[in-house]
């Protein structure tokens, strides 16, 4: 089958493209002597993250649970979830996938620590811990190196917790002084500190100079080395996803209709929501919920009904999020249709 065969709306990938990127990645990270932590929330696909494991990465991150319950179900062995996971049905979930894999989880409080130790107690098992340190992000995160040494010292001994050390994201130049107090508080007091964990694509050399042990970064397989920032930076030879469309309407001079809307592209601002390969003159000016509201008025271009547009999708991560399956390509060959197994994995 070709790509031009594909019912559309269809979310499509480069492959060569694809594999670029990820091998790209893994050599920046070698050349900067770091190790990379492939972030799979950028795809949810098991097939990539295997592809991202055999190209170097020491593991990956998910999200959430139910992303990691995928990854584990197809052999991923070692995952750090950065995020804090609160609440005994969680926690129960947690711990079975501790049983079966290396689990990492973020903590920045004491309650939820204390929510999964009550859990370990309970069914047996542990859990291994990083703090998380809001070193300028305003998210998630204890606010200084003091409150990040109270709690270590609060959680470091409580059954089923094995505090590893610390993490923060994204990795920026001003958190050096805020980690290096952390570690020397830590080392003082006797505490482990085996992980310092940074993380953003684009922050890996940033990573490195703060010390961190690992760097995480995802959105590099869709969107090149560094992230893009507007719709102007999304260009063909760096983003290896494309949504390819329909035109079903050409109601007015200057303006089509395709068949993608905010339930194929995500309702994500700024427009105009992506680039067109074939005409970049035209924007996606506006969406409803099935329909895409092309600008095509600077476009000599004259549309036909059935004509068949594709779009990178100003969000990559966000658009695959929608859709059940992911078909890879080479040249115009259909090499591979991928079920997006973790979208929707919210809990």
């Amino acid at each position: 089958m070709l790509i031009h065969d594909l019912d559309t709306p269809a979310v499509v990938c480069d492959l060569d493209k694809l594999e670029r990127n990820i091998q790209a990645m893994a050599r920046h990270c070698r050349e900067l002597d770091i190790p990379l932590r492939s972030h799979t929330k950028s795809h949810k696909i098991p097939e990539i993250a295997h592809m991202q494991l055999a190209s170097g990465a020491i593991g990956i991150c998910c999200q959430k649970v139910g992303e990691a319950e995928v990854m584990v179900a197809a052999g991923v062995r070692d995952i750090l979830i950065p995020y804090n996971i609160v609440g005994p049905v969680k926690v129960e979930r947690l711990l079975r996938l501790a049983r079966r894999a290396t689990i990492t989880v973020a903590v920045d409080s004491l309650a939820t620590a204390q929510g999964i130790s009550d859990g370990a107690q309970r069914d047996g098992g542990s859990v291994r811990v990083l703090i998380e340190l809001d070193t300028g992000a305003k998210r998630c995160g204890v606010q200084s190196p003091q409150e990040a040494l109270a709690l270590a010292r609060q959680i470091v001994a409580l059954p089923g917790i094995d505090l590893q050390g610390v993490m923060t994201y994204p990795s920026r130049s001003e958190a050096k002084d805020f980690l290096d107090e952390t570690a020397a508080l830590w080392e003082e007091a006797g505490l482990p500190l085996h992980v310092i964990s940074g993380g953003g694509t684009g922050h890996e050399a940033i990573s490195k100079e703060l010390g961190c042990t690992e760097t995480r970064s995802g959105s590099y397989i869709w969107e090149g080395l560094s992230r893009v920032r507007s719709s102007q930076d999304l260009s063909d030879e760096r983003c290896p996803l494309r949504i390819i469309t329909t035109v079903v309407s050409t109601p007015a001079p200057g303006r089509i209709i395709i068949d993608g809307g905010m339930k194929t592209f995500a309702s994500y601002p700024p427009v105009p929501y992506g680039h067109c390969i074939e005409h970049p003159e035209i924007q996606i000016y506006a969406m409803s919920v099935e329909h895409g509201h092309v600008d095509v008025s600077r476009s000599s271009h004259h549309f036909r009904v059935g004509e068949r547009l594709t779009f990178i999708p100003l969000h990559q991560e966000m658009a695959l999020n929608l859709h059940d399956e992911l078909v890879g390509y080479r040249g115009e060959q259909v090499e591979v249709i991928w079920p997006v197994l973790g979208r929707g994995k919210v809990k």
